[in-house]
């Protein structure tokens, strides 16, 4: 069952004690903070926020995320179509030296052999640097279509509407909340305190979420298999 807004800011009230929402407005801070949570957990943890879907690519060989992403994830595969398309090549992360020190020239729309521009991409190659970008090779030609993951800006929500991330995250929203109530609050004695212990249970349920999925991740097994 999806976690609403509404029960979020319930607990949240309840904590605070202002069931009524007199010193800490509804709509008007509480809903505000939830959206500032969201952003906030998939600024530390990018795949909380995944979306899968497929692409047009651009002619050449840069390509962007949609307009809504933070950051690529992963590029899986090439498609048939930019919707309801079957699925072709996979494409293979690679690192952008080994592109440039095997073809200096493959960002070039005219160039030849392997490395010739068209609709079949083979391998991507993404920088840290620049997270909304990345390449891919050889470079495009035509129409191509590819499936890829990305981390999106969480949706803004309301206080009818339901979390836009994944329900596992609502006691970090509900902590992050609070940790920005007490700052409000917090030339008061005791609120700093209290705003500082729910922004460290807030950021350790995020990181801690990334530490356990590491943990139960399902290609532990094989790379522990392939290393024996």
């Amino acid at each position: 069952m999806a976690v609403t807004v509404q029960s979020v800011i319930d607990r949240v009230q309840a904590v605070l004690q202002d069931t009524t929402g007199v010193r800490w407005p509804v709509t008007g801070e509480l809903v505000l903070w939830v959206n500032d949570a969201q952003r906030e957990i998939a600024l530390l943890k990018p795949d909380a926020s995944a979306v899968n879907t497929t692409v047009t690519l651009a002619t050449g060989t840069k390509q962007e995320i949609p307009s809504a992403g933070n950051r690529l994830l992963k590029v899986v595969r090439n498609m048939s179509a930019a919707s309801g398309g079957t699925g072709a090549r996979a494409i293979r992360l690679v690192d952008l030296a080994v592109l440039d020190s095997q073809s200096p020239s493959w960002h070039d729309p005219s160039v030849t052999g392997d490395a010739a521009h068209t609709n079949i991409v083979k391998h991507y190659s993404y920088e840290e640097s620049n997270p909304r970008n990345f390449y891919v090779y050889p470079g495009v030609s035509g129409n191509a279509y590819v499936e890829l993951v990305y981390s999106a800006n969480p949706a803004t929500v309301a206080l009818s509407d339901n979390l836009s991330i994944a329900d596992i995250f609502a006691n970090a929203v509900m902590n992050y909340v609070l940790y920005m109530a007490y700052m409000k609050d917090a030339e008061f004695a005791g609120n700093e305190n209290r705003a500082s212990n729910h922004y460290q249970l807030f950021t350790t349920s995020v990181t801690g979420k990334g530490q356990i999925d590491a943990v139960t991740n399902p290609n532990i097994e094989r790379r522990a298999q392939m290393g024996a």
